[in-house]
């Protein structure tokens, strides 16, 4: 019993016990726990004794109900400079005018010693400044808040290493040319739906993990302009743009693989796709996996392929031209959208049209005589969908097949 740090982890559940954890932790920096099943209040007598530890707080977890957080919060506006974790969960499946605000006054506003932040089901204006040891931030369903408030926020923590934000993020305050270091971060995190106008105003370091949910722009869109701020990722480990309904992108690392998934048969996309492709450095890439669903001729796949020269697996799905795939890779072809691939091994193409095996073969050896080898090519011709009597099982049938090619 006279060992304070065996006594530093407080979980809040009974007022006596909680007492002689408060006594016999004495000045040894605490961890404190308000959550209870049945329902936390601000009147709890710890809640009322908060202050007199406060000082010696190194992390806290709260998890109260929309109604009482904000009277628990109203104890914890004394500076905490010992505490390094903050946790706060405000409840769940709640509309966003019933989900309760943290003010700038929490802990004195002074979070300067802060290593962890976690907001969920809260609402907080992010007035805090000075967070340069913060390295990990968690922010889920904290909107609403303006994009300069959270630049302002990310500037004033240097050193983070883990962002994960899964809300709507901002499209509002005008930031134009703003752009904010993030140089320690490793892996960052963004769902719901965040607005691309974010990415712009981040540069992201060589080999940090990125995924982010966003919806492609329109067939006559151009692409993401925050792409233009990851060119600096040729050593990337991961990135990943995508939406619920539209195509997806994924890169990985370091030494490349990326995959391509068109969610519908419409080329434009994966013409989008490639165009915002070409904005990396993708010659370490050893793996690439395209799904087409129609051959987007107005932007050649050779100019995808030519920077890859380590690319070692190649896999199209649903190639409505093979011919073309086979002319792009067969020096024999008196073309300047003819690719070598000097390392590619392994080719796989489902294709939807007819192919003929003599330029396939034809294509293998001429890569052979310019020494490039290429094991056996696998070729599937897909099958066509089974006829049905009734529009409504015709449609099961397409939906069964279309799953079943993924």
């Amino acid at each position: 019993m006279s060992r304070s740090a065996l006594w530093a982890d407080i979980e809040c559940e009974n007022t006596d016990k909680t007492l002689v954890y408060l006594e016999r932790s004495r000045s040894f920096p605490v961890n404190l726990s308000l959550h209870r099943n049945h329902n936390l209040s601000p009147h709890d007598y710890f809640i009322q004794s908060i202050p007199r530890v406060i000082g010696r707080l190194k992390s806290i977890y709260i998890h109260g109900t929309p109604e009482n957080l904000q009277g628990i919060a109203d104890h914890l506006t004394h500076p905490a400079p010992t505490l390094h974790d903050v946790s706060i969960i405000g409840g769940c499946d709640i509309g966003p005018e019933d989900i309760p605000v943290l003010t700038s006054a929490l802990f004195g506003g002074d979070l300067s010693s802060l290593r962890k932040l976690s907001l969920e089901h809260v609402r907080t204006e992010l007035h805090w400044r000075n967070m340069v040891r913060l390295t990990s931030l968690r922010l889920l369903n904290t909107s609403p808040v303006s994009m300069r408030q959270l630049l302002d926020f990310l500037e004033s923590a240097p050193h983070l290493r883990e962002v994960e934000l899964c809300f709507e993020t901002p499209t509002t305050g005008t930031q134009n040319g703003r752009l904010v270091s993030l140089a320690c971060l490793k892996s960052m995190r963004i769902w719901g739906r965040p607005s691309p106008v974010l990415l712009d105003h981040l540069l992201i370091p060589v080999g940090a993990d990125l995924t982010v949910t966003v919806d492609f722009p329109s067939s006559t869109g151009r692409p993401f302009r925050f792409l233009e701020n990851l060119q600096n990722l040729h050593d990337f480990t991961t990135i990943e743009l995508f939406s619920g309904s539209n195509p997806r992108m994924q890169f990985s690392g370091p030494n490349g693989e990326i995959c391509m998934i068109p969610e519908n048969s419409h080329g434009d996309e994966i013409r989008l796709m490639l165009k915002s492709l070409s904005q990396f450095d993708t010659s370490k890439t050893e793996r690439l996996e395209i799904d087409f669903g129609v051959y987007p001729s107005s932007y050649p796949l050779h100019l995808v392929l030519l920077p890859m020269e380590n690319l070692r697996t190649f896999k199209v799905s649903r190639c409505p031209i093979p011919r073309t795939l086979v002319d792009t890779l067969n020096p024999n072809k008196s073309s300047s959208r003819v690719v070598i691939c000097p390392k590619l091994e392994d080719l796989v193409i489902e294709y939807k049209g007819t192919l003929d095996t003599n330029e396939l073969t034809g294509m293998t050896a001429a890569r052979e005589s310019r020494g490039a080898k290429l094991n056996p090519v696998v070729c599937s011709q897909l099958p066509p969908p089974t006829p049905c009597r009734t529009p409504s099982a015709r449609s099961m049938c397409f939906e069964m097949l279309r799953r079943g090619l993924r």
